[in-house]
């Protein structure tokens, strides 16, 4: 009992030790056995929780204005060609709200603007707020990022092991596993990709190379030559396949064309644990979008289901809905910003308690999969590799 527990504090005290103890005891007992014995450990944690913490209050991660702040007007016009462009509206959104109402920390459900450090004065692109959706259990938190599609590019990065290829073409591929370095300047922030190949066999295609092959019922985050976004079953999407810049893939979609999958409907929601039970309370990630496909949402849990995800994410105004990676280590959201006194730029996360390095996804190479965010209304062309869009 002194190792279970042992390991148990590590996996929660060290960034890798989780993926680590995971793996490796995959490779000795098998896939199953690991998920019964996750399943049994995160029903245990829950238990002790709803005992120990039942008295808990909500609690807030940051601090909420007032009142929404007024649009910053945009900048005097300079004698130049670009003076003349249309700029965008400033990016807001309808503040959603706690959920549910009776059961909420102070500003629950209202966005707050990520301001970027660098560019204080700059209209946001990003905003962020968070739900207390359980109220039998205070300390499930449902963190959401909503992002302005109008001006921020999403790119996805393979992982050095993640997804293992299932092609001859795919197995060639040089991963670099890392941001481009010529993408730091623009760089806003990175998440988590998908579920390992063996979890699923869910596809992902990205600098023209097919690593595995998308399945016609799984979820598929698209991104085309326009920088258009899509998020939905593969069969429906396959026609425009020529026109794909990438995708990745997931278990089938959360919600698509806003309908909630009949599987997440009273069900154990076995699809979206991967080896996992739907229903166990754990740390989940998914991504999102708007009916008018110009709003990404980003989310990362603690202690949620499922279903609690799902209805999250819809909550907030997402209609076709995508899990991601799920269990303590792998989701995170993390933002990038230089120390006092230093020039280089360290990995912060969206809020405290959740695993990451300074040096994720920009220094340090990820074994698995992951997106990043772009300004990209700065003239900055895509990376080499990457199709331009067609006239």
């Amino acid at each position: 009992m002194l190792s279970v527990g042992l390991v148990y504090w590590a996996v929660h005290r060290y960034e890798w030790a989780g993926p680590l103890v995971a793996n490796s005891l995959r490779s000795v007992v098998g896939v199953d056995n690991v998920a019964k014995l996750e399943d049994l450990v995160y029903a245990v944690e829950d238990r002790v929780n709803r005992l120990t913490r039942k008295n808990e209050k909500p609690q807030a991660h940051w601090q909420v204005p007032v009142s929404a702040p007024a649009p910053l007007p945009p900048p005097s016009a300079a004698p130049s060609a670009a003076a003349d462009a249309p700029r965008a509206a400033p990016f807001t959104l309808k503040d959603p709200g706690p959920w549910p109402k009776a059961w909420a920390a102070p500003g629950d459900g209202k966005w707050v603007a990520m301001v970027d450090p660098r560019r204080p004065t700059e209209p946001t692109y990003m905003l962020k707020t968070l739900l207390h959706p359980d109220a039998g259990r205070s300390w499930a938190e449902v963190f959401v990022v909503a992002i302005d599609l109008r001006r921020v590019r999403l790119y996805a990065v393979a992982g050095t092991r993640e997804p293992a290829a299932d092609s001859p073409e795919g197995e060639k591929y040089q991963r670099t596993a890392l941001i481009p370095t010529e993408h730091d300047e623009e760089l806003l922030a990175a998440f988590n990709g998908g579920f390992m190949t063996e979890h699923g066999g869910y596809g992902m295609q990205v600098d023209g190379v097919t690593l595995v092959k998308p399945k016609p019922n799984a979820c598929t985050i698209v991104v085309y030559n326009d920088d258009s976004l899509r998020i939905g079953p593969w069969k429906e999407l396959e026609d425009t396949a020529a026109q794909v810049r990438w995708l990745r893939q997931a278990p089938e979609c959360m919600w698509h064309a806003d309908k909630l999958h009949p599987g997440l409907v009273g069900g154990k929601g076995l699809k979206w644990g991967a080896t996992l039970d739907g229903d166990t309370v754990i740390r989940r990630s998914a991504i999102g979008l708007n009916a008018a496909r110009d709003v990404l949402f980003v989310s990362i849990t603690n202690h949620s289901t499922a279903r609690v995800l799902a209805d999250g994410m819809h909550h907030v105004g997402a209609v076709d809905v995508a899990q991601l990676d799920v269990n303590w280590s792998y989701p995170k959201f993390v933002t990038f910003e230089a120390p006092s006194g230093s020039t280089e730029r360290n990995a912060i996360a969206l809020a405290e308690g959740f695993e990451y390095s300074p040096d994720e996804y920009i220094r340090k190479k990820q074994r698995r999969d992951f997106f990043y965010l772009m300004r990209k209304d700065t003239g900055l062309t895509p990376p080499a590799g990457f199709a331009a869009p067609k006239d």
